[in-house]
């Protein structure tokens, strides 16, 4: 068989016991199809017009453009704010990375045999996944009132779910050998996955946790757009102020900031290789 009929196959060909087998048809022209009468109804409702796109697109690079140069006087106040950012970023990292622990051993299939806890605690896990997490902050600071407290708790619940599905999945692919023979000797089954289970999935756990923090400082930023403190709250109000140089100024600490840590997480994530 030559190398074009390995890559593109006929219809039909002989194998080597002389049978005849025939390719069955190919889905792509209906998946085409399906993608653009979905595409067309999408534009269709959102009322997508390419040419206010190609009228109005150029005002965004004006607005950019007086952001420069930043205003380099307004960053002795940005520090505060910028901390803040920081800490409401790890400490919500932290906290929601170390409480879903228990629910992902609950939410696994080879650790947890009673299907009923499972679905439960997969549930649970999905809801929570599916809640913004502006809405989660804004629901926060009605709670427990404007200020950090309040975007610390909204970034903890989304670190929750995110790092919950992806540590279930993980702990189902682990080699269940050393879980069974701690088992055996009569330790209990949360023992048995303390000794037996995190010290297999611990690297790309703290790995993911350290991922999850780069893009929650990110996050972050954006939260005191609803009153959960950090650096939302100034670059809300210079923006409504139109002061676009302090506005400037305030996303070249935030990138600097975010390179910051995204270099030294993914150093440490090397190291866990």
């Amino acid at each position: 068989m030559s190398l074009y009929d390995k890559v593109f196959p006929p219809k039909k060909m002989t194998i080597s016991n002389g049978k005849t087998i025939e390719k069955p048809a190919s889905r792509l022209p209906l998946v085409a199809v399906i993608l653009l009468i979905m595409t067309a109804i999408s534009v269709k409702i959102t009322g997508f017009d390419l040419r206010v796109l190609a009228e109005r697109g150029n005002q965004f690079f004006v607005i950019l453009g007086m952001m420069i140069p930043p205003r380099v006087s307004y960053m002795s106040q940005i520090w505060k704010p910028l901390f803040d950012t920081i800490k409401m970023s790890l400490l919500g990292t932290v906290a929601g990375a170390v409480l879903v622990v228990p629910f992902a051993m609950a939410a696994s299939t080879n650790v947890i045999k009673s299907r009923l806890v499972i679905s439960v605690m997969r549930l649970f896990l999905s809801i929570v996944r599916t809640l913004p997490t502006l809405v989660t902050a804004l629901i926060a600071t009605y709670v427990f009132g404007l200020g950090t407290l309040a975007g610390t708790t909204a970034i903890a619940i989304f670190t929750f779910a995110y790092m919950g599905k992806i540590l279930y999945e993980e702990i189902e692919t682990v080699d269940m050998g050393a879980f069974e023979a701690v088992e055996a000797i009569g330790a209990t089954r949360v023992r048995a996955f303390v000794s037996a289970i995190i010290p297999q999935v611990l690297p790309s756990y703290i790995s993911n946790g350290l991922f999850c923090f780069e893009g929650n400082v990110r996050y972050a930023a954006i939260l005191g757009y609803v009153g959960a403190g950090g650096l939302g709250l100034i670059l809300n109000e210079k923006l409504g102020w139109r002061e676009y140089s302090s506005v400037g100024m305030i996303l070249v600490m935030l990138f600097l900031t975010v390179f910051i840590i995204e270099s030294v997480s993914r150093y440490c994530r090397k190291k866990l290789v």
